[in-house]
């Protein structure tokens, strides 16, 4: 669709926006979002990082028009996404991975055909942008094959192409690549990053749990969590801003005291824990202040019964910037109320 500039060349823009979930039967109200400024330009690739409950999907569901804000004010492309929704709807898409809904009697090709006429895609252009996107995600091949006869991983690879099908400009894709294989995820990323550069004022705003991919995509990221912005910059500039801080991993054994005192070691910044995908043990990713503070960790291990299997100095990352403003890591069980990632 032709592309509406703004004035201000913003594609987002949010000013004091809140949105309170209100209890029932005397319950307690949830704040999702606490007074979220947010500025994203046009022609951005803007990655937002958080935990499950951090305020992530209400944003979103917010700027694509599916949930009203509490209070305060946001504009997707110019337009007021309470008062001019029908606006913003016609210039935007969502992607939401993990989503896989779809109607099994239509063929791969008639679910791309169709999802382009509820924005009144021309046939002609809407065949062929379909079989570029076959052709993009590798799924030429099924192009005639029922959508109840394609497996969980197509379906998915399908959802994200059929976002692009309205050519939006501007496209919110929600863990896009979740439940995908590494190739698959890698043509999805190359086709994200070829279809923001083709087109000036094409815009994308992405979340994911994958740092790696935030940091190859975005030009600049925002860390939230319970419902406030963090920390917003690029991503070389959130990494310097931590640099000063060490960020030591540590796998260690199963048995022993439970590693809550950790956090209370005077110079331990955060602390971060997952079982080990391979030894079945616990990995530990510590932020301290100075190198000297590991010394008191891992003597807290020890006098916990703890074994230290191996132990890392890891430089700065994408992943060491979250858990310095978060406290923990993506890979950590959530536990906050509130609503979903």
């Amino acid at each position: 669709m032709e592309s509406h500039r703004t004035a201000s060349g913003l594609a987002i823009e949010t000013s004091g926006l809140s949105r309170i979930f209100r209890a029932r039967r005397g319950g307690r109200d949830v704040l999702a979002l606490d007074g979220v400024d947010l500025r994203v330009h046009e022609g951005e690739c803007f990655g937002l990082l958080g935990p499950n409950g951090a305020g992530k999907s209400t944003l979103i569901k917010i700027l694509t028009t599916l949930l009203l804000p509490t209070s305060g004010h946001a504009r997707v492309a110019g337009f007021d996404v309470a008062s001019q929704a029908r606006e913003v709807r016609r210039r935007i898409s969502l992607v939401s991975g993990g989503d896989n809904a779809g109607y099994g009697i239509l063929t791969t090709r008639e679910t791309l055909l169709l999802f382009s006429q509820f924005y009144g895609v021309p046939m002609p252009v809407a065949r062929a942008r379909a079989d570029e996107l076959l052709e993009m995600t590798r799924l030429s091949e099924k192009a005639d094959t029922l959508l109840s006869q394609l497996s969980t991983g197509m379906k998915q690879t399908l959802n994200f192409a059929r976002g692009f099908m309205s050519d939006p400009q501007i496209i919110f894709l929600d863990e896009p690549t979740l439940g995908l294989d590494v190739e698959a995820s890698r043509r999805i990323r190359g086709f994200i990053t070829r279809w923001v550069r083709e087109c000036p004022g094409r815009t994308v705003l992405l979340t994911t749990h994958y740092m790696m991919e935030a940091d190859e995509l975005c030009g600049r990221v925002a860390i939230i969590d319970r419902g406030r912005i963090l920390a917003l910059d690029t991503p070389q500039a959130l990494k310097r801003s931590v640099s000063t801080e060490r960020l030591y991993e540590l796998q260690v054994g199963t048995a022993g005291g439970p590693l809550d005192g950790l956090r209370s070691i005077p110079g331990v910044h955060a602390v971060s824990q997952h079982a080990h995908p391979e030894s079945g043990g616990t990995q530990l990713r510590v932020a301290v202040e100075d190198d000297a503070v590991i010394a008191e960790v891992l003597g807290l291990l020890k006098r916990d019964g703890r074994s230290v299997i191996h132990l890392t100095k890891m430089e700065a990352t994408l992943e060491s910037v979250f858990i310095h403003y978060v406290g923990r890591g993506l890979a950590d069980e959530s536990r906050e109320e509130g609503e979903g990632a």
